[in-house]
């Protein structure tokens, strides 16, 4: 028998408001991509053509890569947020959880890097 209170009892287990981060994280990710997407869907269609050359030759303008990267970014991180959402609210033993929060999060950071190296490759090979 314990002579706690519900209150007394619950204390301690983690935080009510962790969650505020995380939803501020998602909004402002899908404020950020809405722009970026319009442009990059917009800057393609206006391409004369989308063959290797001619998108090569687009993505290696400075202003252009920059915002890649920045799609990019936010995109993976959008993603991220939304799947590590998802595996906490359908995976429900705690070790397999966190096996797979941990791969969630190591493929995230690979996407990111990988996107953010072909962005640069594009960008640094255009002419040759």
């Amino acid at each position: 028998m314990s002579f706690k209170s519900p209150l007394g009892s619950a204390l301690g287990l983690g935080s009510a408001h962790s969650g505020t981060g995380h939803w501020w994280g998602q909004r402002l990710s899908a404020v950020a991509l809405a722009p970026l997407t319009l442009w990059f869907a917009v800057s393609l269609l206006g391409l004369p053509g989308l063959d290797y050359y001619t998108v090569s030759a687009w993505a290696a303008a400075p202003m252009h890569a920059i915002l890649l990267v920045l799609l990019v970014v936010a995109l993976v991180y959008h993603s991220a947020l939304g799947t590590q959402v998802v595996a906490e609210d359908y995976i429900h033993t705690p070790g397999s959880r966190v096996l797979v929060l941990a791969l969630l999060r190591l493929a995230h950071i690979a996407l990111a890097a990988a996107g953010i190296f072909s962005v640069f490759l594009i960008a640094t090979r255009a002419g040759a």
